[in-house]
């Protein structure tokens, strides 16, 4: 069984970059990747990883993201174009980020669990709580609203 240590060298970097997406905020995306680890060091002794690793980590992250929206009232997250000025995005990865603030919260998350994360179909619907169907549709569905939103012509 992988220790705490292990499992941050591997998923760290993932997650924040998962939340950063998710929340619009670095500062929370940190915040919220704090927290995720603590409850990976909790759940550690009580048998930690089941099934997929990685999974198991990006689920704790998920469920962790909707409690806090819960919390918070929060139904979705968009990201503010001028805070990711501040953070110094340019470029594509600026329309891109903006592009998917833009999405509903289910398809962006779909969409970042399969390209963050590497989830295959299944994990993702397993993490989800959806079919494997849905989850491919969705993703044929995202990225072609994400390329629309993306080319010249829609910027204009």
């Amino acid at each position: 069984m992988p220790n705490a240590d292990e499992l941050f060298a591997r998923h760290h970097r993932d997650i924040y970059r998962y939340l950063v997406h998710m929340t619009g905020r670095a500062e929370d995306a940190e915040d919220l990747a704090q927290e995720v680890f603590l409850r990976v060091v909790r759940n550690l002794p009580n048998g930690g990883p089941v099934g997929h690793e990685r999974g198991w980590v990006f689920s704790i992250a998920r469920n962790l993201l909707l409690d806090r929206h819960r919390s918070n009232g929060i139904r979705n997250t968009t990201v503010a174009p001028r805070e990711l000025a501040q953070r110094g995005t340019q470029g594509l990865a600026f329309d891109l980020n903006q592009s998917l603030a833009r999405l509903p919260e289910e398809d962006r998350e779909v969409f970042l669990l399969k390209e963050v994360g590497g989830f295959t179909y299944q994990e993702i619907a397993d993490t989800c709580g959806c079919t494997v169907e849905a989850v491919r549709a969705r993703l044929y569905r995202t990225r072609l609203v994400l390329r629309t939103m993306m080319t010249p012509e829609a910027a204009r």
